[in-house]
């Protein structure tokens, strides 16, 4: 698997267009899952009265999650194509998950936007793809799935096709480089193997469109280590062992690291990734390493690890760009929603509302507005209310998005432009 590039994928859409299934069937078709296991997952599906899930099954492996049908966190399963090696990152499309799909979003190369052919665009395929604008994915293969539903029917597919390109088109995307693909991922159809039933169509399959469309990212290598932890474990006889992907930069075994925003400094003893030992790792890589000189205590989910000779920056306060997506009434100076970037979420006081911009094309439309509503882009100053890691774009961008949430909705998107050191 290793001598093929790696590519990180989401998986996107509304809640109930098939997102899981896509996966599952993508998994088995390309002999990702074993068979006993497909079968194992049939059974529990029937058990449950949800014959027409067990391939959502493999993505949606929380109990509480099967008994429910929805997708809550984030798992990570692998696959082959001819020419890469896909780690897809499920994101849940149900609207309270969202943080989980910025946290997702943030981690990704490329994405697959799943929507019906019964139902065409909804207000989460909408805010999907926004956030995937916002956050810088520009690698977009269109899943149009659920063809079955709809008899196969060509205009069935034009007319979504149709929809999905304006939408595509007034976001900013180039609709030329994206593939759109009538698909059923129940059924099997173009998903892997080509269709029998709709010869009217002789574009490629969802994975051939992704070996098509997509191209690994350049490794930021020589860039200073950031690794967001996304857990930490404390084995017995081991010791720490934080969670997370490399974003930019090398971490290998004897490095001392720190940990930021707490300021907690050790050393590297092993790394591995899938159970396996490496000799160091590099961006893209999701890895456990156990620390020494580290107690449980000493390390969060939200933290970020370097080097001690260029720590993550902690943010006394930050200038950020955002799209306003959603909001109950204005926001104003003073609102303290809360910041959720890279594996880190902090409320943060809005300190100040700079300028107001044209979402379009960038350009200052007003300075300092007295409000933002939905649909205004701005330039914005932040102060967290407590120790956070944020790097600005121009730095790393991998660790300059962000979204804001606030009662259970993504109320904004953003990136950071400037950062006033806290030290």
């Amino acid at each position: 698997m290793a001598d093929k590039p790696h590519i990180n994928i989401i998986t996107s859409g509304h809640v109930d267009h098939g997102k899981s299934t896509l996966i599952g069937r993508i998994l088995f078709d390309s002999g990702a899952i074993p068979e006993q296991e497909l079968r194992k997952l049939q059974e529990k599906a029937k058990e449950l009265k949800k014959e027409t899930f067990e391939f959502a099954f493999v993505m949606d492996k929380l109990k509480e999650e099967r008994e429910r049908g929805l997708t809550i966190d984030i798992m990570h399963r692998e696959f082959e194509t001819n020419k890469y090696y896909f780690t897809i990152i499920d994101c849940p499309g149900h609207r309270d998950f969202v943080k989980n799909m910025i946290t997702g979003a943030s981690q990704a190369d490329g994405a697959i936007l799943v929507v019906s052919a019964k139902d065409g665009i909804q207000e989460q395929t909408r805010e999907h793809l926004y956030l995937a604008k916002v956050l810088g994915i520009n690698q977009i293969v269109v899943a149009i799935n659920k063809m079955d539903a709809v008899n196969y029917d060509q205009n069935k597919y034009n007319e979504v096709k149709e929809q999905v390109g304006k939408l595509l088109q007034t976001l900013g995307y180039d609709v030329s480089k994206i593939q759109m693909v009538p698909c059923s991922a129940y059924v099997g159809d173009n998903v892997v193997k080509k269709s029998d039933n709709m010869s009217w169509y002789n574009g490629p399959t969802i994975v051939e469109a992704l070996d098509m469309t997509i191209t690994p990212p350049e490794k930021p290598l020589d860039k200073p280590l950031r690794l967001p932890i996304q857990d930490v474990f404390t084995i017995t006889g081991v010791g720490t062992v934080p969670v997370g992907r490399v974003e930019t930069g090398v971490m290998k075994p004897g490095d001392k690291i720190v940990f930021e925003p707490s300021g907690a400094q050790g050393e590297v003893k092993s790394i591995e990734m899938h159970h396996k030992p490496l000799q160091k790792a590099e961006p893209g890589d999701n890895v456990g390493f156990n620390v020494r000189g580290v107690g449980k205590n000493d390390v969060k989910r939200g933290d970020v690890a370097g080097h001690p000779d260029n720590p993550p920056t902690v943010a006394k306060e930050f200038t950020a760009q955002i799209i306003v997506l959603q909001h109950p009434t204005v926001i104003t100076k003073g609102y303290t929603p809360v910041f959720h970037a890279h594996t880190a979420h902090v409320a943060g006081k809005i300190i100040e509302l700079v300028k107001k911009l044209d979402p379009k094309t960038g350009a200052v439309l007003e300075e300092n507005p007295q409000m933002l509503k939905p649909g205004d882009a701005a330039i914005i100053k932040v102060q967290p209310t407590q120790p956070f890691v944020i790097e600005k774009q121009s730095d790393f961008p991998e660790l300059a998005k962000f979204a804001v949430r606030d009662m259970g909705k993504t109320i904004a998107a953003g990136i950071c432009i400037d950062v006033v050191k806290a030290k």
